[in-house]
């Protein structure tokens, strides 16, 4: 599985420069764990932080530091996708469930040699495993088990919870955090020259990856008609059907994190007595507007409506429905606060 990665030093993040030590210090004494789980936030750099790991591993000449020199000839067998001591594994592109099956794992345990060939490690990076579906989480337990010698297995993953408490337990687990804001801006800064990067890091709930690859001008402008559309529905000048054939286009995913975040906004000025940190900063006063005309339990009960919408867009649910059955719902709550009134 490939991911695409907008960050052109190979440097650890700063935010991750504590575990990065860590890590190394491991290293240095001989105890590297054989499985790790690398975990958080979409776009906070895990799978930065697996590349970085495995390049070192399989580098000859890294540097004080333990990074991948970049010019060795283990590391341009990396660059150039080669490298028989790095194993990746990931759901099938042509398979529909998005999953990572039972015969994936078997092929990788089975035929692959867990020995390294010209490295000191042999390194497979396991990615996203909480699609690993339940046989196939199963298959992986007899090599975390029993771990070749110079063998690394990096599970990295934003969901871990859904993995099975067997996998999860053998295997170290990091936890990537999400930076402080202030750190986050600071290197945002030093690599985009964008005048609204305290929007776009809110908008990506403080994930700096996600925030400069995701949130180009495009998408914000996408986000301010979607917007713009979902509070038409709450003044009943917008059919909620034809609004949510829109959001499908958009995609599932895209629309429904909007969504949560939209209403937790909401939901955090009905209960302010003073002003509270938003996600959507500049849609302070719309959204204010709107508190004051929902009652809490309504909309806490379409949040969580929207969330369960968002679990079960990961599977195999018709999206158009799911979204036209939410804004339809987002219609008629307004409809009967507007028949409260009357």
């Amino acid at each position: 599985m490939t991911v695409s990665n907008p960050i052109a030093s190979d440097a650890p993040l700063p935010w991750l420069t504590e575990i990065w030590s860590r890590l190394q210090a491991s290293r240095a004494a001989d105890r590297l764990a054989h499985g790790f789980l690398i975990s958080g936030p979409r776009g906070v750099g895990k799978r930065h932080l697996a590349e970085r790991l495995a390049r070192s591993l399989l580098c000859r000449e890294r540097d004080a530091q333990g990074m991948a020199c970049g010019r060795c000839a283990d590391c341009h067998l990396v660059t150039a996708g080669s490298h028989p001591d790095l194993i990746r594994v990931g759901p099938d592109p042509e398979a529909k469930s998005g999953e990572i099956t039972i015969g994936t794992i078997r092929d990788f345990t089975g035929r692959e040699s867990l020995t390294p060939s010209r490295a000191d490690w042999k390194v497979a990076l396991i990615d996203p495993a909480d699609r690993l579906n339940p046989a196939a989480a199963n298959a992986l337990l007899k090599t975390l088990e029993e771990p070749a010698g110079r063998t690394i297995l990096c599970l990295i993953g934003e969901r871990i919870g859904q993995l099975p408490a067997t996998v999860r337990s053998r295997c170290q687990q990091i936890k990537v955090p999400i930076p402080t804001e202030s750190d986050a801006l600071a290197w945002l800064s030093e690599q985009t020259s964008q005048s609204d990067q305290a929007l776009r890091l809110r908008l990506a709930h403080g994930a700096p990856l996600r925030a400069l690859a995701e949130f180009d001008d495009d998408l914000l402008e996408q986000r301010r008609q979607r917007l713009a559309g979902f509070l038409a529905i709450a003044a009943g000048t917008r059919d909620p059907v034809s609004e949510a054939a829109v959001w499908n286009t958009l995609g599932a995913r895209q629309i429904l994190d909007w969504l949560a975040g939209w209403l937790c906004d909401l939901l955090r000025l009905m209960v302010a007595d003073e002003p509270v940190r938003l996600d959507n900063p500049d849609r302070r006063a719309d959204f204010a507007r709107l508190a004051g005309q929902i009652d809490s339990a309504s909309g806490h009960r379409f949040l969580r409506q929207v969330l369960e919408g968002r679990a079960q867009a990961e599977t195999n649910v018709n999206p158009l429905l799911l979204l036209e059955s939410l804004a339809i719902e987002w219609s008629m709550l307004n409809h009967l606060r507007d028949q409260g009134r009357t």
